[in-house]
């Protein structure tokens, strides 16, 4: 099956017309009928974005050229390779469609899991989407005390009573829950939830969480001593 097929196979399992696939992958309709019909070969970086949408969604394309629905909507990330991936899936997920994205448990061991290099050009690269795109918000619980807020050009910290806060990430962006665990080899071993019914209710705990929590006694604007140190929290 051509490439062409393969994406149309996958807009049939998700019941989508071929402008409803255009306007989630940032083409054109024109585009989608070439690539569709093998009129044109697509770059490597539109099949790539293309791709990415289908599995956003919860549609998988298989090595026998065939597409498939992703079983039961849960997909497993595992050590630094796992972690910048997820990244990768956060930034592309709130370029092409904005919204707020939630972080609960954040803790010093996340810092080391992941490269510095690449946390700079991350946390470069949503500093110009959120200013670029103005819809998109960031908000994090963090343990009372800690002050590591290295992200706040685009990041909101809140600070939750310590006998409360719980150092299990939880990060929440469109219908995925994520929740790693640093704690595995390799580390860490990140979960993807992809069931709208569980995100809404993990968002719905989180809100009642960010009540709970206040604004951080260190100011948030403020370059703090993780950054002077290398800090890599993204």
């Amino acid at each position: 099956m051509s490439i062409g097929r393969q994406i149309g196979a996958a807009r049939g399992l998700l019941r989508w017309s071929g402008a409803v696939l255009a306007e989630k992958a940032g083409l054109t309709r024109d585009t989608i009928n070439k690539i569709e019909s093998d009129a044109v070969q697509p770059r490597e970086g539109t099949v790539t974005d293309i791709i990415r949408v289908f599995d956003e969604f919860g549609v998988e394309f298989t090595e026998n050229s065939g597409v498939r629905l992703k079983p039961q909507g849960v997909e497993v990330l595992t050590g630094e390779a796992g972690l910048k991936q997820f990244f990768d899936n956060v930034y592309e997920h709130a370029r092409k469609h904005g919204g707020t994205i939630v972080q609960y448990g954040l803790e010093e061991h996340f810092l080391s899991s992941l490269g510095g290099e690449y946390a700079k050009a991350h946390r470069t690269r949503m500093v110009k989407l959120v200013d670029e795109r103005k819809d998109i918000k960031v908000l994090a619980i963090v343990c009372e005390g800690d002050t590591n807020f290295v992200a706040s050009d685009y990041n909101e910290y809140r600070w939750i009573p310590k006998e409360v806060f719980s150092p299990v990430l939880f990060y929440i962006y469109g219908e995925t829950t994520a929740i790693m665990n640093f704690q595995t080899v390799p580390a860490p071993t990140i979960i993807l939830l992809k069931f709208p019914q569980i995100t809404n209710a993990c968002r719905k705990q989180f809100d009642i969480f960010w009540k709970m929590s206040r604004e951080p006694d260190a100011p948030q604007d403020v370059k703090t001593r993780g950054k002077k140190s290398g800090d890599s929290r993204a």
